[in-house]
């Protein structure tokens, strides 16, 4: 979502004449766009600023401003802790950026961060940039009201609100016109996606048949969806269409029913499963990928077995897993106690970590010998006479390049596989 919203914001400057630089040292002014999620993400933006004060020494007109989630957050903190900082924007005010940027350089700190109740961008076409022209993202929404008690989204984004699907399918046209073949749907929860006016209703499972028939060459895939909104439709929508790709983000969290309920995430374990047995049934080649979090308030050896027990159940292709970190303004911080050790917390995520390796190498072993339709992407960090692409089911597969191009579609057999990767050959 942040680097779609930076192309927001570079579509918006540089509409009024301001340009991009790769070069740091010919800026005149930097924009960092942060992110909230975790205390982490937090502190390697407070380590940037102060990276950045070298080059404010050297370049005094220099000006930096904080855009995103963060800046919603703890706008008055950042200008009074951290100087260097001349003007903070929240995530529905970018349109205020050109104007911003006029007045900061007349010595004013100057911050905007009011939330909308609407879909602030929908006539702004993002400027690509940073690209390899054959992948791209499409926000289809933004916000969120599920108010899991972790989360800081909802008081950083606003409320959910859906962009206008015409102007998506506008979107992706143009990207398939200018020679891109894949696009990634975003949103908090793509599948609340929910549009209408006085003639239609649009959900996510129409939208996401509207996207695909755009053209056979685009491949489509989407993030991050909810548990408690993945539907069947959604699910028969996807077996239909060879171009909608077989993978599905399906955040856990926890295995545990007390800690679910604790973290407000309106499904439980069985529930949770239950929509395991529907992608399974209807999309059997679907890869599954999820988030978890060890160490929740109050979080118990026994709801972390239970967490380790839904791995062993689901066997997911990938996981992103974290340590628990308190967020200001959540439920989570006004009601509960953050009271897991750090070591344990810490002992709990390695075991985590480990037993997903185990079941992603063993995934991919099983993929060995079978032979993928792949979307090339480019030329592989290891070897230039390598390149990579992705299969329908998001997994990185390898292969030595041939006569095969960045954008075509190809068929390669894998050989061989470590837990991240796919190794292969060109099938002629």
């Amino acid at each position: 979502m942040n680097f779609a919203d930076s192309e927001i914001v570079s579509a918006i400057l540089t509409k009024e004449h301001f340009a991009l630089t790769k070069e740091i040292g010919e800026a005149d002014f930097i924009l960092i766009n942060t992110c909230a999620i975790r205390d982490n993400a937090e502190q390697r933006i407070r380590k940037r600023l102060h990276e950045l004060k070298a080059l404010q020494r050297q370049r005094q007109w220099v000006k930096i401003g904080i855009l995103g989630c963060m800046a919603e957050r703890i706008k008055n903190q950042l200008m009074e802790e951290e100087e260097n900082v001349s003007f903070i924007v929240g995530p529905d005010a970018y349109r205020q950026l050109p104007t911003m940027l006029q007045n900061v350089n007349n010595g004013e700190k100057l911050a905007e961060t009011l939330l909308s109740e609407t879909e602030t961008y929908d006539d702004i076409d993002p400027v690509r940039y940073d690209t390899n022209g054959i992948t791209a993202y499409i926000s289809i929404m933004r916000g969120c009201q599920n108010y899991c008690a972790y989360c800081v989204v909802p008081y950083t984004r606003g409320r959910e609100r859906s962009r206008n699907p015409y102007t998506i399918l506008r979107e992706a046209r143009d990207l398939v016109d200018k020679g891109y073949r894949e696009v990634t749907l975003l949103g908090q929860n793509v599948n609340s996606y929910r549009w209408k006016d006085n003639e239609s209703e649009v959900g996510f499972p129409q939208l996401m048949e509207m996207v695909a028939n755009v053209s056979p060459l685009l491949r489509v895939r989407f993030a991050t969806s909810h548990p408690k909104d993945l539907c069947d439709d959604l699910l028969h929508v996807m077996a239909r269409h060879d171009n909608i790709c077989k993978c599905i983000h399906l955040p856990v969290q926890s295995g545990s029913d007390r800690m679910l309920k604790l973290m407000n995430r309106h499904y439980t374990a069985q529930w949770y499963l239950d929509r395991i047995d529907a992608i399974r049934r209807i999309l059997p080649d679907c890869s599954i990928t999820t988030d978890v979090i060890a160490g929740f308030c109050t979080e118990t050896e026994e709801d972390h077995q239970a967490t380790l027990q839904m791995f062993r159940q689901v066997r997911y292709d990938y996981a992103y897993m974290f340590k628990f970190s308190m967020r200001p303004n959540t439920y989570a911080e006004k009601h509960l106690q953050d009271d897991i050790p750090d070591d344990v917390k810490t002992r709990r995520l390695e075991e985590i970590i480990a037993l997903q390796g185990e079941l992603a190498l063993e995934n991919n072993q099983k993929d060995i010998g079978k032979t993928f339709e792949v979307l090339v992407e480019g030329v592989s960090h290891r070897s230039d006479k390598q390149l990579f692409g992705r299969n329908s089911q998001n997994k990185v597969i390898v292969f030595d390049r041939e006569n095969a191009a960045p954008g075509e579609y190809i068929k390669v057999r894998v050989t061989r596989c470590t837990a991240a990767t796919l190794i292969g050959e060109i099938v002629k």
